[in-house]
């Protein structure tokens, strides 16, 4: 398993963990942890949510309630280094995410924690860094960051059909991230680092190959955009290989939620996030032809 594979998706290593169900702490319970909270209560077996931490007490108090057995611990950190707490999921704002994580990893704990990792390279960078020497001492990778594109069955089908040559080689990837509007607090630095950091996962898993350079472009705000916000903006990868990814990122558009990925390749191309499953386009010597199919 390697560095990246951990931090994009793979589970961490929980074999240290004794045969029972996995005590998870959520820190941060607003609409996100909340939503965490009631899926590990309702749906996933095997664990059990058995600390819930919020600066909203209230709040907090609430979404305990509802869980038996789930108590309110006010500070975060007491939360991770609680003797009841196997495993640790932040959902807290991004400006606390550093301090907590690299609290998990000092207390050995597994954690997901909700994108973005930290609000600047630098931490983040740290943080690697910290999930290193962990690893080197244990053999252990503890970290997980909130990329669940890669398990949508849409995505890994497009990865599915990559891999197996289908499109020939990939050469440029175009998507689309859309919201209908976004909060008066949401800046054009979220936007980047809280909805175009997906596509920055997506262009990793889909191509095999890291990011070498990105430039950001800004159009003309439409009118809707939040006060002193850039929307929307484009912005290009370019690949170690060679390959360009361009994301549309536009969060106030009025009409609906949007995600849509195309991959343009020498023997065809492929779109998902049609409601419409995968769409592909091949050429043949008899003709040009597009597959559909209807989303479930």
């Amino acid at each position: 398993m390697t560095t990246a594979e951990t931090r994009a998706g793979v589970l961490p290593d929980l074999a240290d963990v004794p045969a029972r169900d996995l005590r998870v702490a959520v820190l941060g319970v607003g609409m996100m942890g909340a939503d965490h909270v009631a899926r590990l209560y309702s749906r996933i077996s095997g664990a059990q949510v058995a600390v819930v931490s919020d600066a909203f007490a209230e709040k907090a108090g609430q979404v305990a309630a509802a869980v038996p057995g789930c108590r309110v611990v006010g500070d975060p950190l007491a939360a991770i280094a609680d003797d009841d707490v196997d495993a640790v999921l932040i959902a807290t704002p991004g400006q606390f995410h550093e301090e907590q994580v690299l609290a998990c990893i000092e207390r050995g704990k597994p954690v997901l924690c909700e994108k973005p990792l930290t609000m600047d390279a630098g931490s983040s960078l740290a943080l690697v860094r910290a999930e290193d020497a962990y690893a080197a001492r244990t053999g252990r990778r503890l970290v997980q960051v909130g990329f669940m594109r890669r398990f949508d069955p849409e995505y890994a089908e497009l990865k599915a059909l990559l891999a197996s040559g289908g499109l020939g080689e990939p050469l440029v990837v175009h998507c689309v991230h859309r919201n209908a509007a976004v909060p008066p607090h949401f800046s054009s630095e979220m936007m980047i680092n809280d909805s175009v950091v997906h596509e920055v996962d997506v262009a990793r898993f889909l191509l095999d190959e890291e990011i070498a350079a990105v430039t950001v472009l800004r159009p003309r705000a439409t009118r809707h955009a939040v006060a002193g916000q850039s929307d929307p903006l484009l912005v290009l990868f370019e690949t170690t290989g060679g390959r360009m990814v361009d994301v549309e990122c536009f969060v106030s558009t009025g009409v609906g939620y949007e995600v849509r990925t195309e991959v343009v390749g020498e023997d065809g191309s492929a779109m998902i996030g049609l409601d419409a499953g995968l769409v592909r386009t091949s050429g043949s010597p008899t003709g040009a032809a597009r597959s559909t199919s209807i989303a479930p």
